[in-house]
């Protein structure tokens, strides 16, 4: 039998355990190493509560800032939840991710909640764009480097992404100033943050290779753009580990019935779009013989 796809607004981060074989709907990093045996030497800081100091500091000395100005949180969606409830109120350019104005109060009058690059369309902002908070999530694997450190600006940002760890939440916040991290610290849930993530952060962020990974992830993602070319697909111009396709009925429910699991737009508001995350180089071959030809 045929696995059937999630609801539009599922994730799909158990798609394994409904018969998937190729995951592509949560967009993570498809070539990094894998971060297991990290976390296995990591595992002796289960008897002990977490200590997030060290973690700061060497995500701090990456993200070339202060490490007052770090916030480490329980993943980007707890980043998310408490810059929004710091800030209150913010505005978002369709399309965008849903998760902002699940805690905004939308307001035009107030600063503009910008990902980038976007989700889902995976294009980065133009130089010149300006936002009181970018989702610097998919920033470092389509770039190169971890940030792109405009002043003024609260950054939310996710190792889970980055390292394709998504059971081991891992987000973090860089504020402009320690005043505001302190500010959002003081309602973040005590120890939010594992001691097991604590504990591996610093080895993660020393196994990074941005630069090569981008590099990677730009030769897959040609690769998946070609080959749904191809079949008669066209999807947009992109630079993050994801393709997105706005004119593709049809599409979800095909490749599904092949084992192979796409994000659905409609939770961006597009119920006849997708999201396809670049695949890791050992599924490319399965994902490209699931594409069907499109029908005129």
């Amino acid at each position: 039998m045929s696995p059937i796809a999630p609801d539009p607004g599922d994730h799909g981060g158990d798609a394994h355990l409904h018969g998937f074989k190729v995951e592509l709907s949560a967009s993570l990093n498809p070539v990094a190493p894998d971060p297991a045996p990290i976390f296995r030497r990591c595992l002796d800081t289960v008897h002990r509560y977490p200590n997030s100091k060290l973690a700061t500091t060497a995500l701090a000395e990456v993200l070339n800032v202060e490490p007052e100005r770090v916030l480490l949180t329980n993943g980007g969606a707890e980043a998310i939840a408490l810059v929004a409830n710091h800030l209150g109120a913010g505005w978002v350019e369709e399309p965008e991710f849903s998760l902002y104005q699940r805690h905004l109060q939308v307001d035009r009058s107030a600063g503009r909640w910008l990902s980038d690059p976007n989700n889902p369309t995976g294009r980065l902002a133009e130089p010149d764009v300006r936002a009181a908070v970018r989702d610097e999530a998919f920033y470092p694997l389509a770039t190169g480097a971890w940030s792109r450190n405009d002043p003024d600006t609260v950054v939310v940002g996710s190792l889970t992404k980055v390292f394709a760890c998504p059971g081991v939440r891992i987000g973090y916040i860089i504020a402009p100033d320690d005043r505001t991290t302190a500010m959002m610290s003081e309602r973040q849930p005590r120890w939010s943050v594992s001691g097991l993530a604590c504990s591996a952060i610093p080895e993660l962020l020393a196994s990074a290779d941005l630069p090569t990974w981008r590099d990677q992830i730009a030769a897959l993602r040609q690769q998946l753009a070609e080959a749904l070319s191809r079949r008669g697909w066209t999807s947009g111009p992109a630079a993050a580990n994801y393709l997105w396709l706005t004119n593709a009925a049809g599409l979800r429910d095909a490749m599904a019935e092949q084992g192979v699991l796409l994000r659905s737009g409609a939770s961006f508001g597009y119920p006849e779009a997708v999201r396809i995350a670049v695949p890791r180089p050992e599924d490319m071959a399965s994902v490209i013989n699931a594409i069907p030809e499109r029908s005129v």
